[in-house]
């Protein structure tokens, strides 16, 4: 989802797994930072695991976004360059909280529409806000909970995920590329309609919308169907 900048904070050398906070013991062969996988892709799902145990057992509404909810889909293992929560915009503040006694490093970037934390290297963003629009309650409802490996919690639903995707798409950000392989993975559990009718008559969403029918991806939309 969002990008980090350059000088992106680090995680606390004195970092705890969500085991040690919650008052238990650490599973077996528990390890720091140092010694953690060093592919990417398993980095990062330690690093989504930790935190997604850490909100689910503090109590908090939240659900699980961007790469690696699509993994948890059965999308690509592929992920991308960080872990993406999304929680209300009230919940911002008490997240942020739980996440620092968790030992992390949790900090206000510039865009204001998400806070930003470190876990075993690996950036996390908690997003409150998807295409310009406030995360809500109803839509951290409709979460699916899945494993990711082992632990289970709230993913967000395929359709408000690609919902999330494409209508932030615009002149300055239309990465077609990114977004067409997991249209791909997820078609058959997505409600297109829904999606379109959620991204109005906007021209770049409109556009995708075009290029998934081309590729047959999507059927068309209702009204244009070929006779």
């Amino acid at each position: 989802m969002a990008e980090n900048g350059e000088g992106a904070a680090r995680a606390r050398p004195g970092l705890r797994l969500a085991s040690e906070v919650l008052g238990e013991a650490p599973p077996a062969g528990a390890v720091d930072e140092a010694d953690l996988p060093r592919d990417r892709n398993q980095a990062i799902l330690e690093a989504a695991k930790q935190v997604g145990a850490v909100l689910k057992r503090g109590g908090h509404l939240f659900a699980l976004a961007g790469s690696v909810a699509v993994h948890a889909h059965g999308g690509s293992g592929n992920l991308q360059h960080d872990v993406d929560f999304c929680v209300r915009p009230e919940d911002a503040a008490p997240v942020a909280a739980t996440l620092r006694d968790a030992g992390l490093t949790v900090y206000s970037p510039p865009e204001d529409w998400l806070i930003k934390a470190t876990c075993f290297g690996q950036d996390v963003d908690v997003i409150f806000e998807l295409a310009h629009r406030p995360v809500s309650e109803e839509m951290l409802r409709r979460a699916e909970e899945l494993p990711v490996e082992s632990v289970r919690m709230p993913v967000l639903a395929p359709t408000d995920l690609l919902t999330g995707l494409i209508a932030a798409f615009s002149e300055h950000h239309c990465d077609f590329g990114a977004v067409l392989p997991i249209a791909r993975a997820l078609r058959e559990k997505v409600d297109w309609e829904q999606v379109r009718r959620d991204c109005g008559d906007a021209p770049m969403p409109a556009a995708f919308f075009f290029l998934l029918e081309r590729l047959n991806v999507i059927r068309p939309a209702r009204g244009r169907e070929t006779p």
